[in-house]
């Protein structure tokens, strides 16, 4: 462009959105391409597509800065003596700097979904330990000392483990005053998830915690026959009001089993709250008449975990104490639990990024003069 160019700011304008439809197109030709002649073809990060809003933003915030421009120069002089006023700036510069800037965005926008290229299935042997949850879910469980409840917090105990288990085997068992296996052990941590939501004191209809039936049930699900580290996991209050605890937890002991005990609840306690249709809660008495106190039975726990050679760790409002514990399970001895399959892709945002922070600094270091 000549200088008498230099200050025709709508035709920058127009180029630029010239430049726009032709991105556009082209972009919209390349995705139908792909998509009919590449199927293995695909964006890992597709939700990411409204960085591609990007664009048009900064056509218009050029659009405004050249009419911006126009307008200011034209108030000091007329197009004739505009070169001899502002020499040396050029409209092929500025011209040149927004399709720098304007490329880079889009270049960005597309390393951002994470363009992916080929599928290879790949088999990999998943190794880990046994563990089975064995879960208190009689009525003190709705006691409230830990917010929102006993029992929400063991759900959520439950799934931050279940997230942090890696080719780990997982089985449940559910106990009040009687134990029932509620998911036989398994790799599968979707229906673990499942059913870890739907637990609740509705699960099992005889009240009471029979902490040493759930034991017992847990490390019988084991296979004997199988290598490798068995653990199992009693989330409880401790409210034992069956003899065994301890024998089982010893028993289990003495077939190479770990058994772990997480504490729900405080040593102060709280009442039981009896829901009641969305009408304000009342709580569970004695034949008395006494407002009932449930409290964390700490001792038992800790005897429980110490006979069992494994860890104690009481849950609060905040920490589950899930991390703790699943430390403690990676250092145990592991076996081949299976083996997993899934589709590897090869990543292509490496070549949009690095073009991207290209135009970004030649557009740094292109001036307008």
């Amino acid at each position: 462009m000549s200088d008498r160019a230099t200050y025709h700011w709508n035709v920058l304008a127009w180029t630029a959105i010239a430049f726009e439809a032709l991105i556009s197109i082209c972009g919209f030709a390349l995705w139908w391409w792909l998509d009919r002649l590449i199927p293995s073809f695909h964006f890992a990060q597709p939700h990411l597509r409204i960085a591609l809003l990007a664009g048009p933003v900064v056509l218009l915030s050029f659009i405004i800065e050249v009419a911006w421009r126009e307008r200011a120069l034209r108030r000091f002089a007329s197009i004739e003596t505009l070169p001899r006023m502002v020499p040396g700036v050029s409209a092929g510069r500025v011209m040149a700097r927004y399709l720098l800037m304007r490329s880079g965005t889009a270049l960005a926008a597309l390393a951002l979904m994470s363009p992916q290229l080929g599928s290879r299935p790949e088999t990999v042997k998943a190794r880990g330990i046994d563990l089975m949850l064995c879960v208190a879910v009689s009525n003190s469980m709705e006691c409230q000392d830990l917010k929102p409840s006993r029992m929400m917090a063991t759900r959520r105990a439950m799934l931050q483990l279940v997230d942090r288990l890696q080719g780990d085997r997982l089985g449940i068992v559910v106990f009040a005053g009687e134990a029932y296996m509620q998911l036989p052990i398994t790799t599968d941590r979707s229906a673990a998830k499942l059913f870890i939501r739907t637990i609740g004191t509705h699960s099992v209809p005889t009240q009471g915690t029979a902490i040493g039936a759930a034991i017992d049930l847990a490390w019988q699900s084991f296979d004997p026959e199988r290598a490798g580290g068995k653990a199992i996991l009693v989330i409880t209050d401790g409210e034992d009001h069956e003899d065994g605890a301890v024998a089982a937890a010893e028993a289990a002991a003495a077939e190479g089993i770990v058994v772990h005990t997480v504490g729900i609840g405080t040593v102060q306690g709280g009442a039981i709250p009896i829901p009641r249709n969305g009408q304000p809660p009342t709580f569970r008495k004695d034949r008395q008449g006494n407002t009932v106190v449930s409290r964390l039975n700490e001792p038992l726990l800790r005897r429980i975990a110490s006979v069992g050679n494994g860890s104690f760790v009481r849950a609060s409002s905040s920490n589950t104490g899930i991390v703790e514990l699943v430390e403690e399970l990676k250092r145990m001895e592991q076996s081949e639990v299976g083996t997993v399959r899934y589709t590897a892709y090869e990543d292509l945002y490496q070549a949009p990024l690095g073009t991207a922070v290209l135009c970004f600094l030649l557009y740094l270091l292109l001036g307008e003069r």
